[in-house]
């Protein structure tokens, strides 16, 4: 103990003898003095250099200078600056038929792409099946005007699929020492789930247990359809609890209520809801549910097994080469495992 003391007090007196630190002006002067040359690197560049970077919508979107061709990209570890390689997988063989990296934060605008080159491998009846990160109305109409089946899940396909109803009690729980998330706030008012509708009847009673009258059965809301419920005068005037049904109990008398039945026959129907209607089919379930045994490992083998757990080159073209070529060595792989090599 004695010699660690002694050993802190020679520390401490080396480090006493240091030059001493710059005042506070002489830092800060050194400070904004990098400032104002960084900004004037970035301003002579966005002048030589007006048409980069533009968006789907025409829209300037942020950049990185170091390399313009990257995009600010969402994950599980926080937002980083990068490219995501997207791949086009046979189903029989796990072959990657086509692959490409690009500088994009958004999936949906990369499917397209992906598709029209695979093309040419692609039979007449060939099935194209995508995550919801590709699902857009956009897409399923292009898809749908070129004539290609396909299945592109949504983001609520598996709220809809009663296989998956206890999905829930198999998710980690969080830990309650790091729970940092913000508790959900209780609903201030009553909504429509709070009201007793009996849809076949007809009738709505109110959470005070006072009966709503109808006051529009077939009427459209955004396309969709509604039934309109409104309550009585002499029963929401003298209502004690005017506080938790009205925002604005001050002004409104009776309180409204409506609820949805589905979407107006005289609203076209839209690509999204043939796909639901498509993917939520027995069939279609089934073939939708090959595509995680056939893509997941392919991503799981070059991102695990061949190590690209992330690029380390910079520009459009050379992250693709390397994207490109680590999809070469995955099929150079499944060919020799084949039989090929014989």
């Amino acid at each position: 103990m004695e010699a660690a003391a002694q050993a802190m007090l020679a520390r401490h007196r080396e480090n006493d003898a240091l030059p001493v630190e710059p005042d506070l002006a002489a830092k800060e002067a050194r400070h904004i003095e990098r400032l104002t040359t960084e900004a004037a690197r970035m301003r002579q560049w966005l002048t030589a250099h007006p048409e980069e970077r533009k968006g789907a919508k025409g829209k300037v979107v942020k950049s990185n200078r170091t390399d313009n061709e990257s995009a600010k990209m969402a994950t599980s570890k926080g937002v980083i600056q990068g490219y995501v390689g997207v791949a086009a997988v046979d189903d029989r063989h796990q072959i990657i038929v086509e692959a490409q990296a690009h500088g994009s934060g958004s999936e949906q605008a990369l499917l397209l792409p992906v598709v029209e080159a695979a093309t040419p491998l692609c039979a007449p009846d060939t099935l194209i099946t995508a995550d919801a990160g590709y699902h857009s109305e956009a897409n399923l109409k292009a898809l749908a005007e070129q004539d290609r089946p396909a299945l592109i899940a949504d983001n609520r396909m598996r709220k809809r699929d009663e296989r998956f109803k206890d999905q829930g009690k198999h998710k980690a729980q969080p830990d309650p020492l790091y729970d940092k998330a913000h508790p959900k706030k209780a609903a201030g008012h009553y909504r429509p789930k709070d009201f007793d509708y009996d849809a076949d009847a007809g009738t709505c009673v109110c959470p005070a247990g006072k009966s709503l009258y109808q006051n529009g059965a077939n009427c459209n809301h955004n396309g969709h359809l509604v039934v309109k419920f409104q309550g009585a005068l002499r029963d929401c005037v003298p209502c004690d609890q005017r506080d938790k049904c009205l925002r604005t109990p001050e002004k409104t008398r009776t309180r409204q209520v409506c609820f949805f039945r589905g979407k107006a026959r005289t609203t076209p129907e839209s690509y999204t809801d043939i796909m639901k209607r498509a993917i939520d089919s027995e069939r279609g379930r089934a073939l939708y549910g090959r595509r995680f045994a056939t893509v997941e490992p392919v991503f799981g083998n070059l991102r695990h097994n061949k190590g690209l757990d992330r690029f380390t080159l910079r520009g459009r073209t050379k992250v693709d080469a390397q994207w490109k070529l680590f999809c070469l060595v995955h099929n150079i792989e499944k060919l020799a495992h084949h039989g090929y090599a014989q």
